[in-house]
């Protein structure tokens, strides 16, 4: 009986190793993570008249399709469709393009069978158009842009893996809730601290505080978080932005006059970035200008030409109190420009400007 008894054990037992073998080969293997390419242009999208020519090539002419088709290794880390928004050079983007873009970001975010959007974009204006994203993009999925510093047709061409570690970026769970991302050159950005520093070289973009962390190998590996604040905890909505304000950046230097502002103000511009030197310095030729300008409505935002970090204080080298102006703290010009128009598309008067540019 004994015996009868361990026999029927033993023979259930294979069976239902057998059966856990069966199942093991035929089951169906986890879904790829689903992220949509929206292509834009720029030279990741670019090519040269020969494999010699890495720094003189026409951008904007790989349409999509082709994009992923190069890059066969996607496959392996997600499921990727695209779709051609633009085909342009980044330098030519506009406030429309601006929109135009961040509306279809946030209506693919708002999609189930999307877990994380990737834009290629050329490097000219690439930091802008993240900063706007993570400013206005209601999400905490991954939102990546990504670019190139050579074109596909060059000989150590970079668009390629910096596509793929882009994509591997937004495939990613842990790439979630950090806000717009930047990926180049192996490492991830945000998209708020990130600028192209240098032309030429592939490691052109840099963060004056460092990068997020960076992609090695397929894998993502993070050592710090964004602390301002952005996308899901941003009061901006790109739904609510039917059309941005013009602002306007006019550049210090030694010997510089009032021309560019005065110019600047009469086209109708409703702020002007000072790109001071050093803490954001106007000389002495220019403020009688801007406290006039400011009088009449135009906002007056001091930033600094330098790059390689720090902030411009507050009442440090101008009365910024007396005169009712505003500091960009460390936001370069150019995306103290975009916080600007973002903010006045809002109505935001000084001292609403000087927050959000001390949160975000």
């Amino acid at each position: 009986m004994l015996k009868k008894l361990m026999n029927s054990l033993a023979t259930g037992l294979v069976a239902l190793t057998f059966a856990a073998a069966v199942h093991a080969q035929t089951a169906t293997p986890p879904a790829k993570p689903q992220v949509v390419l929206l292509a834009t242009g720029g030279t990741i999208a670019g090519a040269g008249a020969t494999a010699a020519n890495s720094a003189s090539y026409q951008a904007a002419k790989v349409p999509v399709d082709k994009l992923i088709a190069g890059v066969p290794e996607l496959a392996q880390v997600a499921q990727v469709r695209g779709e051609q928004v633009f085909q342009i050079a980044s330098e030519s983007f506009t406030n429309e393009h601006l929109l135009t873009l961040g509306k279809r970001v946030a209506a693919l975010a708002k999609q189930p069978d999307v877990d994380g959007i990737v834009i290629t974009h050329g490097t000219d204006t690439l930091e802008e158009t993240a900063y706007f994203l993570n400013l206005t993009v209601r999400t905490d999925k991954p939102v990546v842009v990504v670019g190139s510093m050579r074109p596909s047709t060059a000989i150590s061409a970079d668009g390629a893996l910096n596509l793929l570690n882009a994509v591997t970026t937004a495939a990613a769970k842990d790439s979630r809730g950090k806000g717009v991302l930047v990926v180049m050159n192996d490492e991830i950005h945000t998209g708020r601290d990130v600028s192209k520093s240098v032309n030429i070289k592939t490691e052109a973009f840099r963060s004056p505080w460092g990068p997020l962390g960076m992609v090695v190998e397929g894998k993502t590996y993070w050592f710090r978080a964004p602390v301002k604040r952005h996308t899901t905890g941003s009061e901006f909505d790109i739904e609510q932005i039917s059309a941005l304000p013009a602002v306007s950046i006019a550049y210090g230097a030694g010997n510089a006059d009032d021309t560019a502002y005065r110019a600047f103000a009469a086209k109708g511009a409703k702020a002007i970035i000072h790109a001071g030197t050093g803490n954001g310095s106007v000389s002495n030729q220019v403020v009688p200008a801007l406290r006039e300008l400011r009088a009449q409505g135009v906002q007056i935002i001091r930033s600094a030409r330098v790059t390689a970090g720090g902030f411009v204080l507050r009442n440090a080298e101008q009365p910024d109190d007396q005169y009712d102006w505003v500091v960009s703290h460390d936001l370069n010009p150019q995306k103290a420009r975009i916080l600007a128009m973002v903010a006045l598309a809002r109505g935001a008067d000084s001292k609403a400007l000087q927050r959000v540019f001390m949160e975000y």
